[in-house]
């Protein structure tokens, strides 16, 4: 068995991951759903084998060392994938292997809505794409520098662990950093993109706060920061900004955040009626109010200014963009309960 015949098939069935893990199949992710493929049981040292041949001396020290390692890789004829390998019990490997499309694709291929082509045209500021593992947030944020490539002259960095979507200079200019090869970490790369002349600055996970802090300094002097958190709404996502910080820093971090920040995309992936996925966005336009709920420390009452004079600003809530999906048969309302953040809400609104 070789793993890049997997890889093909992961491809030729359309799925988006890849797994290996001992006494299993191997099993691949179709439409979000696991599936085995008709094939033998693996032991730890069958995958250590298979996923051997594509690392290099210094990764496999570096996954001896820490358990785990993180790469992108590029097979020929194959496709681009982003892998993690881990240990699991009686010291066996296993790995995950996700596909990275190499054709980008548009904000018109995601069926974004409008408001996203308008928040990008800001000079700067900081837009957010939140949610889960698997949501697609890494895919979204690839569409918004996509437009920025086919419509602005822009110097955009990506800080990213590994680098996932590779951009093709079209307009704007791009510099990729892997975390770990190219910088030691996304807080240190972050200070430094600011002395490399970026209009734009793609931080591929804001995981500490002096990431987040340093992110929103970038946003309030003069570039556009777009950034990911593992959070599920946009109110969630405020209060783990803040949360990261000490109660002393506290004020500082919403002042600054009411200013800088331009808005937050919370995004799920449910299964689509008919086969696919389709994507639920919840999304927040920082306005006036939006801005003194923030700085005065009232973030629980953001909730329902999302809900609304949302003609004039874009905004949804998760729940209303649930009820439409369901409404035009795109989602079926059992997914779209079990996947809300608000399924009571959510249960109302349907009269279920």
């Amino acid at each position: 068995m070789d793993v890049r015949t997997l890889l093909k098939n992961v491809v030729a069935y359309k799925a988006s991951d890849l797994h290996l893990v001992s006494r299993s199949e191997p099993r691949i992710r179709i439409d979000g759903k696991l599936a085995g493929l008709d094939m033998d049981v693996l032991s730890g040292e069958d995958i250590e084998q298979m996923c051997y041949a594509l690392i290099t001396d210094k990764q496999k020290k570096e996954l001896e060392e820490n358990k785990e390692l993180d790469f992108a890789i590029m097979l020929p004829g194959i496709g681009r994938f982003r892998a993690n390998y881990y240990y699991t019990i009686n010291n066996e490997l296993a790995a995950a292997f996700r596909i990275i499309p190499i054709i980008i694709p548009s904000l018109d291929d995601l069926k974004a809505p409008e408001i996203f082509k308008h928040m990008i045209k800001r000079e700067k500021g900081l837009i957010l794409v939140t949610g889960p593992t698997g949501s697609g947030k890494s895919t979204t944020l690839a569409a918004l520098l996509n437009e920025i490539n086919i419509t602005e002259n822009k110097h955009i960095i990506t800080i990213e662990d590994p680098v996932e979507f590779v951009h093709e200079n079209k307009k704007s200019l791009f510099s990729h950093r892997n975390v770990g090869e190219d910088t030691k970490s996304f807080a240190r790369g972050l200070k430094y993109s600011l002395r490399e002349d970026p209009d734009i600055i793609l931080v591929g996970e804001m995981r500490d706060h002096e990431t987040i802090g340093t992110a929103i300094t970038a946003a309030e002097t003069g570039h556009l920061v777009l950034g990911t958190l593992h959070t599920t709404s946009a109110v969630q996502t405020l209060n783990r900004i803040v949360d990261s910080f000490d109660g002393a820093e506290q004020v500082q971090i919403r002042n600054m955040l009411s200013v800088s920040l331009v808005a937050i995309i919370s995004q799920s992936l449910l299964p689509k009626i008919g086969g696919g996925r389709y994507a639920v966005h919840e999304v927040l336009i920082n306005n006036s109010a939006i801005s003194n709920l923030i700085r005065e420390n009232k973030i629980h009452q953001i909730y329902s200014q999302l809900q609304l004079n949302q003609q004039k600003t874009g905004m949804v809530t998760q729940t209303q963009a649930m009820v439409k999906a369901v409404r035009a048969g795109l989602i079926t309302k059992e997914d779209a309960i079990r996947y809300s953040t608000q399924p009571q809400e959510l249960i109302g609104a349907l009269g279920v």
